[in-house]
């Protein structure tokens, strides 16, 4: 067992398992309205496939990301990209927009984020972004607790799941001016089973555990899912429940 312990990311397996996170960031793009000439920000660019998309509209963009082979992901798609802690942003009144997708419910530091995107706006500027709030992947979290509970460790949810109000009122706080924020349930189709979205994302609880063990984890969280998140024809899906938002920086 291991007293700290962080997300690993390889691109290949994100790749695999993982491609249908960029392709539910599309709403997201909508919504941000990327104008071809604004100079935009990408946190948490994961492999770079959005942050390419609005390359590709003529936007100016940068991905930033805490993951190094993320960021090398996203700069062989020529975009780019810099190691970054997302709660420790280094840019002043730089951006037109900061853009994100899956990325903020990693980051517990929900203040220093939020102080970060706001530094890094122009006046007028706008935060666009979704991610996991209140309710997400809820009973995949109980599954995993439970598994590693019954060998005498226990793990607090290790992601940042805010309810509505609350991030509403952090918003404001920050100085922002709140136009939109959503928060709605999106059960997520898999191509397999749940197996390979707890081998990609969980590793903040596997951690926590000898490897020799993470199969029989795996395996217990598995079979207990399956009542919850298995459809009659054997299909699984993701309990997703997300926040979407738009805020504006005051001109």
């Amino acid at each position: 067992m291991t007293d700290t312990v962080t997300q690993h990311w390889d691109p290949d397996r994100y790749k695999r398992t993982a491609g249908f996170v960029a392709e539910l960031g599309a709403p997201v793009v909508e919504l941000l309205a990327p104008v071809a000439g604004e100079r935009i920000l990408d946190l948490g660019c994961g492999d770079g496939l959005l942050t390419a998309r609005m390359a590709a509209l003529g936007c100016e963009v940068l991905g930033v990301d805490a993951s190094p082979e993320m960021v090398a992901a996203t700069r062989a798609r020529g975009v780019p990209a810099a190691v970054m802690d997302g709660a420790n942003l280094g840019f002043d009144g730089e951006f037109d927009a900061v853009f994100s997708n899956a990325a903020l419910h990693w980051i517990t530091d929900y203040q220093g984020v939020l102080a970060g995107v706001y530094r890094a706006l122009r006046p007028g500027g706008r935060f666009v972004a979704e991610f996991g709030g209140q309710g997400n992947v809820a009973a995949i979290e109980r599954a995993l607790q439970d598994a590693l509970a019954r060998r005498g460790v226990e793990v607090p949810s290790p992601w940042f799941f805010p309810a509505p109000t609350a991030y509403r009122a952090a918003l404001e706080a920050a100085g922002f001016e709140v136009v939109v924020l959503e928060h709605f349930p999106r059960p997520t189709p898999q191509p397999g089973d749940i197996r390979a979205w707890i081998l990609t994302f969980g590793n903040l609880y596997l951690g926590h555990i000898d490897t020799s063990e993470h199969e029989a984890v795996v395996n217990e969280a598995v079979a207990a899912l399956a009542p919850e998140l298995r459809d009659t024809e054997g299909n699984w899906f993701v309990d997703y429940v997300r926040l979407r938002l738009r805020a504006v920086r005051p001109a």
